[in-house]
């Protein structure tokens, strides 16, 4: 055997390989040439009867041939098995394969749930932006000027002098300034604080608060609304207990516990804050807090949630992990 006639086998393989339209083609085109009985092997059986001055061309020629025969019949292969299975996969007769549907958040639940329970009471759902002014964060809701949460440690605030609200309660400005009493309303929303994230805090997070405006609204109201909500939220035996306490726009001012089972075991849990609407906020809205009264009311969606569902670590709620979620 000469060069010529390994150039011609080369020739010869690779285009029987590339020719090879299945794998069970391409598989007879790698035992004709590369098996331990083919025709390479054959090749390289010759090569001591080449003639001496060209057995190195013939050795270099007849190598680049597996190589090349080698890699062309992997790559086919590839292409090939791809195509096969994808082949033997597609059947149009059978019904699409639709995606597993998924689970609403625990925190959209426990919104929803928030706001069915005070619906109930005639209360309706207010809005109000991320974005909020110095004046209706602050200065509207008789905030001192000293006032810690009106540091930049505390709270985000713009360029443009505005900020990202630090609780819901500008909601109630906005709304009291454009509607008249009586207003019964509460308002469900994302809050920013600049607190470092851990398993109780987040530099986002949810309240809804609540705001009840009429003549004569007195603190029996709002016991009342308030041991409702309880009952209705986490059963007939929980039991609700006001503790003073103090809010720039409420006078009284009370934190409120909720005594229930949590883990097998009955406890006080702070659940929320809450009061009587203070008489200086009525009046920088355009209130006259001779002829109105009201209380106004305020909860962490997360604590909730974290309580209902026995969630540890607030993170979990934000992390987006399909295996957490689904538990929902």
């Amino acid at each position: 055997m000469n060069l010529e006639e390994l150039n011609q086998i080369k020739e010869t393989a690779l285009a029987e390989a590339n020719a090879a339209a299945d794998a069970a083609a391409l598989e007879e085109v790698r035992i004709k040439y590369l098996s331990r009985k083919g025709l390479l092997q054959d090749v390289m059986a010759q090569l001591k009867d080449v003639p001496n001055e060209e057995k190195p061309l013939f050795g270099k020629g007849a190598n680049q041939l597996k190589q090349e025969l080698t890699a062309l019949i992997k790559e086919k292969q590839a292409v090939l098995s791809t195509g096969s299975r994808g082949n033997s996969c597609f059947d149009p007769t059978l019904p699409g394969q639709w995606p597993a549907l998924g689970s609403e958040h625990p925190i959209s639940k426990v919104t929803a749930r928030i706001v069915e329970i005070f619906q109930t009471l005639g209360f309706t759902v207010a809005d109000g932006p991320d974005v909020e002014t110095v004046w209706n964060n602050f200065d509207a809701l008789n905030t001192p000027a000293d006032h810690p949460s009106r540091d930049e440690q505390d709270t985000f605030y713009l360029n443009s002098g505005d900020l990202l609200r630090c609780h819901t309660s500008p909601v109630q400005v906005r709304y009291m300034e454009s509607h008249t009493p009586p207003i019964r309303i509460i308002a469900p929303g994302r809050c920013y604080r600049r607190d470092t994230p851990d398993a109780t805090h987040s530099a986002n997070f949810h309240q809804v608060e609540g705001l009840f405006v009429a003549e004569d609204v007195s603190m029996a109201d709002l016991k009342g609304t308030l041991a409702y909500f309880a009952k209705q939220f986490l059963g007939e035996d929980v039991k609700i207990r006001f503790r003073p306490h103090f809010f720039p726009f409420t006078e009284p001012s009370f934190e409120v516990d909720f005594f229930f089972e949590v883990g097998g075991k009955a406890r006080w849990i702070e659940i929320l804050g809450a009061g009587m609407v203070d008489p200086e906020v009525f009046k920088k809205v355009g209130y006259d807090p001779d002829k109105v009264t009201g209380f106004a009311f305020g909860m962490g969606i997360e604590r909730l949630a974290m309580i209902m569902y026995g969630i540890k670590d607030i993170r979990n709620l934000y992390e987006n992990d399909v295996r957490f979620l689904s538990q929902f």
